[in-house]
């Protein structure tokens, strides 16, 4: 196997050494370059595995050339390195396909952690070992084993056998359609229809309509009688989910279809009966709802008879691991792959994640790194959605405060022995921190892009260099 070989692309040479030190004494090559020009002379001479990037160059960004670096023919890792936290710069290097975003002041045995994880990755991609084969497919059904999870079940098994109005309330994502099958398959209607009924996407010029059934020449367009869903459910489960979406105007004619248990079809004057069991989910504040007058309070009352909280997954993360290998398992079955591991960053990883999108946005993401990790034997960070990466490395870096608007309030000068500077002087002085200040604000609007600093100041670039070497900012 060939020694792994690192490029670190930084003008610092405290730095470099650092770095290069660090790589040599894990057994690594290391090659330095102080320059965009020079760094990418190198790496167009040589192929190099992973390669550590600064932000800020002499000749200009190191962001500017991540597609530039990554699309050499040993398609290398890449690791932004920077003294200046920028979250932005962060999401953006991950977007863009970097494998990690890292600071300077980073341990580093942190910093040599992450360059190792990234040649396993690099080294398993491009062996492509084979692995075991997939586990049996479980039975699709609500994962988890956590005291929050267990607690909703044994509400569902206290509910189940009851025709009570159930409300499932939760974030987006927490598995409420889930829920609301489980209470229908163990209940005595599970022999009945399953009716789901999202409640947002329905027309509001429909919703009645969709909803109640209507009669042929009801309205224009009714060509034909048609069922409502609320119909379709007779002796059955009624789901409505999103129920705060429904418009006031229905939520009173429902609320009269809850009491009577009867529809009369638009366009008709018979009430059909109608034996129906109903369950409804909401992400919103219902109460809230109320209180605004959008929501009404009779029929919160009589949907709510009792109601089963889904907590969100960050509440939960003992059950991440069986989450992911159920859904692993059946998108590999789904794809005709066989399983592979994890690397342990991996797990780690989405252990900690907060997932905002809660089950819905793991079941994505596991399904996005079963397809990029297709041709390899296992899976690394990098084949999580990007997203989703670039939300983790800007939440691990700490933003500089920006710096304040306008010149430095501080103009005024001690009186010596020789009394006030001159004017000429004053107005110098001035200047010096007048130019400090618009520099500093030039790099940060346009994220040390020399480029782009040359456009917004109109400044030549040769002028901007020379500035920019006068106060020291790179």
């Amino acid at each position: 196997m060939n020694t792994p070989a690192i490029l670190i692309i930084d003008d610092d040479p405290d730095v470099t050494y650092a770095l290069s030190r660090a790589a040599r004494h894990l057994g690594y090559e290391a090659d330095a370059a102080a320059t965009i020009h020079d760094a990418l002379l190198k790496a167009a001479q040589k192929e190099f595995d992973a390669v550590f990037l600064d932000v800020q160059l002499p000749d200009g960004n190191g962001m500017d050339i991540i597609t530039d670096i990554m699309n050499q023919p040993a398609h290398p890792e890449l690791i932004i390195i920077t003294g200046n936290g920028d979250p932005e710069a962060a999401e953006l290097a991950i977007s863009s396909g970097a494998w990690d975003y890292v600071e300077k002041g980073d341990s580093i045995h942190a910093i040599m952690d992450t360059l190792s994880n990234a040649l396993e990755y690099r080294s398993d991609k491009l062996s492509s070992r084979k692995i075991r084969q997939i586990q049996a497919l479980r039975r699709e059904s609500i994962i988890g084993e956590s005291t929050a999870i267990t607690r909703c079940l044994e509400q569902v098994g206290k509910l189940a056998d009851s025709d009570m109005n159930v409300l499932l309330s939760g974030e987006t994502g927490t598995g409420k359609e889930l829920f609301a099958r489980a209470l229908h398959n163990n209940s005595a209607r599970s022999k009945g229809p399953f009716i789901v009924v999202d409640c947002a996407a329905l027309p509001e010029n429909l919703v009645e309509s969709i909803l109640f059934g209507h009669e042929k020449g009801s309205f224009t367009g009714a060509l034909q009688d048609k069922e409502g869903l609320v119909l379709q459910a007779n002796n059955g489960t009624l789901f409505l989910d999103e129920i705060g979406e429904l418009p006031p105007s229905t939520q009173k004619t429902f609320l009269r279809v809850l009491q009577e248990r009867t529809v009369r079809p638009l366009g008709s004057k018979k009430e059909i009966p109608c034996n129906f069991r109903l369950i409804s989910a909401t992400n919103r504040d219902l109460d809230a709802m109320q209180d605004e007058d959008t929501f009404r309070t009779d029929l919160a009352y009589r949907i709510c008879a009792a109601k089963i909280t889904l907590p969100p997954l960050r509440e939960r993360h003992e059950d991440i691991p069986l989450l992911i290998d159920h859904y692993m398992t059946l998108f590999f079955k789904k794809n005709g792959l066989s399983s592979k591991a994890f690397n342990p960053s991996v797990l780690t990883t989405l252990e900690e994640y907060d997932w905002p999108g809660n089950i819905r946005e793991l079941v994505n993401a596991v399904e996005f790194m079963v397809s990029t990790s297709r041709n390899e034997s296992r899976i690394f960070i990098k084949h999580l959605p990007p997203s989703l990466r670039a939300r983790l490395a800007k939440s691990r870096i700490t933003p500089n405060e920006s710096p304040k608007k306008g010149l430095p309030s501080n103009f005024t000068y001690e009186v010596s022995d020789e009394g006030l500077p001159t004017m000429q002087e004053h107005r110098n002085a001035v200047m010096e921190k007048a130019e400090h200040s618009y520099l500093t604000q030039l790099l940060n609007s346009t994220k040390g892009s020399i480029k782009q600093a040359v456009e917004l100041s109109g400044l030549s670039q040769s002028r901007l260099y020379a500035l920019l070497k006068k106060h020291r900012l790179k």
